[in-house]
């Protein structure tokens, strides 16, 4: 037998619409508890008194005097009287140009002496139409040129002395030589490059001593003649 139930007396029937109803309705009440804001009575009161008791203070009102401005200062006109002046003659100014019926006075010019200027001409060595001749040598170019460096290797070991200091402090090296001998035969232009400046100026004193020559030549004019030869420094160590 099948039992019947009355569908308007099911208890169950809307409980989903009573949850969702009872939900929203907590979740109302939570925000209001929330948001709901409460102060202290006693700060509230407190702020009340010091409002009331609050004194309102006149503040005087001051008059500055400020003096007027200075007047402007009035400016006075000073009035002068020019006398007449002198009237002044206009100067004629003439022109400078020369025009056809003017006469051109011929001025004599005197005879203008030319000085030749003797340029110096430096010669190479090697080249040289006739070497220097070193005091003593004598025969053609190439026998003047011989004895001028054997002249030489003798003026070198004759005069040469080692430097004291650079001796004992151990400098030693080859000096290169380069003077000039001009066109009056003297030793002028003395330059020197070695390894110190001791052992240059010795090089340069041997230079220095070398007798006055008979100059060289080029087309039979007596011209500058440069040259240059090293000097060996060299320490011999005693056993």
């Amino acid at each position: 037998m099948e039992s019947k139930k009355n569908t308007n007396v099911d208890v169950g029937r809307n409980s989903s619409i009573y949850f969702a109803v009872g939900l929203n309705v907590m979740l109302l009440l939570t925000w209001m508890a929330l948001e709901h804001k409460s102060y202290d009575r006693a700060i509230t009161q407190i702020d009340i008194l010091q409002l009331s008791d609050q004194i309102e203070e006149d503040i005087p009102i001051t008059t500055i005097n400020i003096p007027p401005p200075p007047p402007p200062p009035q400016i006075t006109e000073a009035i002068t009287v020019i006398e007449d002046v002198e009237e002044v003659k206009e100067t004629i100014v003439r022109s400078t140009e020369i025009n056809m019926d003017d006469v051109i006075e011929a001025v004599a010019v005197e005879d203008v002496v030319v000085e030749e200027v003797e340029e110096d001409i430096v010669v190479p060595f090697s080249v040289i139409e006739k070497v220097p001749v070193f005091p003593g040598c004598k025969g053609n170019n190439e026998e003047l040129k011989a004895c001028f460096q054997e002249k030489m290797q003798e003026h070198l070991k004759k005069h040469f002395k080692y430097p004291e200091v650079a001796s004992e402090l151990g400098i030693y090296g080859k000096v290169f030589v380069l003077f000039q001998i001009d066109k009056t035969g003297t030793v002028t232009k003395i330059q020197s490059r070695g390894p110190d400046k001791i052992l240059e100026a010795e090089a340069e004193r041997i230079i220095s001593l070398l007798p006055k020559m008979e100059p060289g030549k080029q087309r039979n004019k007596p011209v500058a003649v440069p040259y240059s030869i090293p000097i060996n420094f060299k320490l011999v160590l005693n056993n």
